[in-house]
């Protein structure tokens, strides 16, 4: 029961000492290593099995996603002028990308196609075409110089506010406008609203004539303005760094603390209704809850509304300076009240004093 050859055997001869495996076990070793090193071979119909697979999990995935603010391949528009500029410069930009990628992939497919390699065919040897790479990076910088032309033609359209519509919202004479001359359309008469950024909404400020900001229309997360009108934005932020973006109606702006940011759109007549943003910059956990709301409404709903807020916030003025009043009332008669008990409660005291000192004296005697 004990004739089973060891796993290892004693080395013999003059020059060897130790313990080894034997040969047949090195070879199995080696014949294993190399199986599990092997690539597992698939066939052509494997391959396609996979590659098609791999296409249709992307295409899905892509389809799928959500819209990220955009639309199917360009960014939201229709809701000012300077968001339809972006997205005809995104067009232009786009158009001639595609066409680029049409180019270089219909060329690389071709010469894939076309000098494939075959049997008995000899590759020849190339070694620089002049003329083709001179080409090649001319037309490449010759794209770009037409692309940088354009972009700087477009922008001024984009940065620059327009004009109010004729039947747009009258504005007051005395009405606060942008504060820097430059950022005014033409005209220079616009709609301007303070945009603050707080953890984790937006307050809007509309200021009036005077100079007394407690008497200013505020609103929170949704913001109104009239259709038909230049509406000028001063973008800051309270606390950290946030992002003002209502996408239908242009890019976005920074809200940063101790900077002021300016932006502007104009939403034309016949398209009121309520325009959806976010904060586009990550201020905190409750990030995902900072949306924003612009509601646009006809110039003479604007005014209704305006005024209804001008009332509700007298009426919160009248109601807080009565409070007040009421509030200084209680505490006079409060310190009446007690003003009162505490010389009521003094005669009683010296009277007890007195006769405490008689009552001491008696007791001497």
């Amino acid at each position: 029961m004990f004739d089973a050859k060891p796993p290892f055997q004693r080395a013999s001869g003059p020059t060897t000492r130790g313990w080894f495996l034997p040969v047949q076990s090195v070879t199995r070793i080696r014949q294993a290593l190399r199986r599990s090193n092997r690539i597992p071979h698939l066939t052509r119909a494997s391959w396609r099995t996979l590659t098609s697979a791999i296409a249709l999990a992307i295409g899905l995935t892509l389809v799928t996603a959500g819209p990220a603010s955009a639309s199917f391949w360009a960014p939201q528009h229709g809701g000012s002028p300077n968001a339809d500029r972006i997205h005809t410069l995104y067009a232009v930009v786009f158009g001639v990308g595609v066409v680029i990628f049409i180019a270089v992939f219909g060329a690389l497919v071709y010469a894939i196609v076309k000098f494939r390699a075959r049997p008995g065919a000899v590759a020849e040897q190339l070694h620089g075409n002049t003329r083709l790479e001179i080409g090649w990076t001319a037309g490449a910088a010759g794209i770009v110089l037409v692309l940088g032309i354009v972009t700087f033609l477009m922008l001024p359209g984009i940065r620059n506010p327009d004009n109010s519509d004729a039947d747009g919202w009258a504005i007051p004479a005395g009405y606060q406008t942008a504060k820097d001359k430059e950022l005014l359309p033409k005209d220079g008469k616009s709609l301007n609203i303070d945009v603050n950024g707080q953890q984790y909404a937006w307050r809007f400020t509309y200021p009036d004539a005077d100079q007394d900001r407690q008497n200013n229309v505020q609103a929170y997360e949704e913001m109104v303005v009239p259709t038909g009108t230049t509406v000028t934005l001063d973008i800051r932020s309270s606390d950290v760094g946030h992002a003002w973006w209502i996408p239908k109606l242009g890019g976005k702006a920074d809200a940063l603390p101790g900077y002021t940011n300016h932006t502007w759109f104009k939403i034309p007549r016949g398209k009121e209704g309520t325009y959806v943003g976010q904060c586009a910059e990550l201020c905190g956990r409750n990030h995902a809850n900072m949306t924003a709301r612009v509601r646009a409404v006809t110039p003479d709903e604007f005014t209704q509304w305006l005024a209804g807020q001008k009332q509700s916030l007298a009426q919160a003025g009248v109601a807080a300076q009565q409070f007040r009043d009421q509030q200084a009332k209680n505490d006079a008669a409060a310190a009446a009240a007690q003003a009162a008990e505490n010389e009521t409660t003094t005669p009683e005291a010296s009277t007890s004093s007195t006769d405490a000192e008689s009552a001491a004296g008696a007791a001497q005697r």
